[in-house]
């Protein structure tokens, strides 16, 4: 199994952009083998909170259409961020695109303080996916602050546990702390997906990473670079490559 992180450095506000450097990362990714590849919190759009309402997606939004594209192609499951309107409620929430042709939705279910003024948090777009016979389970930046998110990604049964975030060089510390508590607690494999430039007019911590199941820190990027953290499963032993730009 190949797993993939994007660490990026989104352009605020800018779809396109911002779509395009997805489709880089994941054509790189494919030229490695993933059948995986993570990106950070809101990725699509960078992380926004006020004007999150104008930059919304929908389920079947036909920007999707190109990662849909790619997926499909290439066999590889894309999970990308943004803010997901679904019905009259605004979510932080990613998409999970699978090589079938199927979207399903994750939503971050503990806001971050002031998030609760622009977004619903819910427990009910929770999904789970399995690749060779590994069941991956999603988290969002602030979700993964709170050790209920992993002991009920646990009690499902989890083997990694895929954590899209938005954090600071301030906050990059305790993150590491707990993800490496978790994936040695619960017995699960982590990948972390981070930012590697501001945004939201706030500083980013990059560092994306990605533990073993027994919590050892196999890889991390460095707090600049845009590229990609790849891993590999051979014989229960994860190597690593990263690839910068």
């Amino acid at each position: 199994m190949i797993l993939a992180a994007g660490q990026t450095k989104p352009t605020r506000g800018d779809i396109e952009a911002n779509l395009l450097d997805h489709y880089r990362l994941i054509e790189l990714a494919v030229q490695n083998g993933a059948r995986l590849i993570a990106f950070p919190e809101m990725s699509i759009t960078g992380y926004e909170r006020e004007n999150a309402q104008q930059l919304a997606f929908k389920k079947d939004d036909s920007r999707l259409n190109h990662l849909k594209k790619l997926a499909v192609e290439n066999n590889i499951i894309i999970i990308a961020g943004a803010p997901i309107q679904i019905e009259s409620e605004l979510f932080i929430g990613e998409f999970i695109i699978a090589p079938d042709n199927s979207v399903a939705i994750y939503t971050k279910q503990f806001l971050h303080e002031g998030e609760d003024e622009f977004f619903q948090s819910s427990f009910d777009y929770n999904p789970m996916i399995t690749i060779e016979n590994k069941q991956i389970s999603f988290a969002i930046c602030a979700d993964i602050d709170n050790p209920l998110h992993p002991e009920n990604a646990r009690k499902k049964e989890t083997d990694i546990y895929v954590a899209s975030i938005f954090f600071s060089p301030n906050g990059i510390p305790n993150a590491y702390r707990d993800l490496q508590n978790y994936a040695q607690k619960h017995q699960m494999s982590v990948l972390m997906s981070n930012f590697a430039e501001e945004s939201w007019r706030s500083p980013s911590a990059g560092q994306s990473a990605f533990w073993n199941n027994k919590g050892e820190l196999i890889v991390q990027m460095n707090d600049s670079d845009s590229g990609l953290l790849i891993v590999e499963n051979q014989n229960n032993n994860w190597i690593s490559t990263i690839i910068t730009d």
